[in-house]
């Protein structure tokens, strides 16, 4: 493992305790450049990840509670009369941070969350045809709730598309929960010391995005991204923004472990992260009990590495 980037995760490890494999995921993918999608249920730690590895890096992070009431100049800004200078001004909204921490996004409305499509797709607003940009780094990490649950809505699959991965935290191990209940973990980020620099992450992602990748990598990528296509179960296959997510994640997985190339064993550790919640599955399947995770584990042991 990269030493700087575990020192990143001991010190999340500081109040998020036995969730290694998720910070982990979560820290590659903003190094990759993507967002991410947090969906579990309430009290597991989902908003105290987000917040931990924004006080580690040195981000400068902001939270907003989405509820029906939260409007899309909330989260982009508006413009307003300033009657001292008669001028119209902006004024920035939430989403000018490192770090946006979008908490149960999927209980605001469906005109809210689209709000949200152009800041993720592009790292700007457009506000009464003015773009701002918004500052770099910038990653928005959204926690929801399982669908079904009170007062929430799906997320349309073009919002979807736009988060790299989508992990789920569950529950803690049996050693972790003790640590919990007896207060031996303490929920305070004052634990939590910044250990990267905003300069030092940048350098980082452009090392993750120049890896060297063998063609055979390429290959397999395609090789599984096209199986998914002709795969009877699936309804919508894997779109050339899910390949290039792939890759991305597999480069910043690399990276991690302190290697300077990718080799399948990357893309495997990511494919059910990357690609779970771009997968939609026919009737069919669902009502056989089916899932996405299953059916991308069984193309990735059809589908081998050249």
């Amino acid at each position: 493992m990269n030493t700087e980037l575990e020192q990143v995760v001991i010190e999340v490890n500081k109040i998020v305790k036995g969730k290694d494999p998720v910070i982990r995921k979560v820290l590659g993918a903003i190094l990759a450049g993507g967002h991410v999608l947090l969906e579990d249920i309430p009290g597991v730690g989902k908003t105290t990840l987000a917040m931990a590895l924004g006080r580690a890096m040195e981000l400068d992070y902001r939270r907003m509670q989405f509820t029906p009431d939260v409007l899309p100049s909330d989260i982009v800004g508006f413009t307003m009369y300033n009657s001292g200078t008669g001028r119209f001004e902006y004024k920035e909204g939430a989403v000018f941070c490192n770090l946006f921490l979008a908490d149960e996004l999927n209980r605001t409305s469906s005109k809210t969350q689209s709000a949200l499509l152009e800041v993720m797709e592009e790292s700007r607003v457009t506000v009464d045809g003015t773009s701002h940009a918004l500052p770099t780094p910038f990653t928005v990490i959204a926690t929801e709730n399982p669908f079904g649950a009170s007062g929430t809505q799906r997320l349309p699959e073009s919002q979807l598309d736009r988060f790299l991965v989508c992990l789920n935290m569950g529950y803690p191990s049996h050693e972790a929960a003790i640590e919990v209940l007896k207060g031996s973990v303490g929920r305070s980020l004052d634990k939590v010391q910044s250990v990267l620099s905003v300069k030092r992450l940048m350098e980082l992602r452009v090392q993750a995005d120049k890896l060297h990748v063998e063609d055979s990598i390429y290959e397999y990528i395609i090789n599984l991204t096209e199986a998914t296509r002709r795969d009877a179960r699936i309804a919508l296959g894997i779109s050339p923004r899910g390949s290039i997510a792939l890759l991305k994640m597999a480069k910043a997985t690399a990276l991690m472990r302190g290697a300077d190339y990718v080799i399948p064993e990357d893309v495997l550790t990511v494919i059910g992260d990357v690609w779970g919640h771009r997968i939609h599955l026919n009737a069919k399947a669902k009502a056989e009990g089916m899932d996405a995770a299953q059916v991308i584990f069984e193309i990735t042991e059809r589908i081998h590495a050249v």
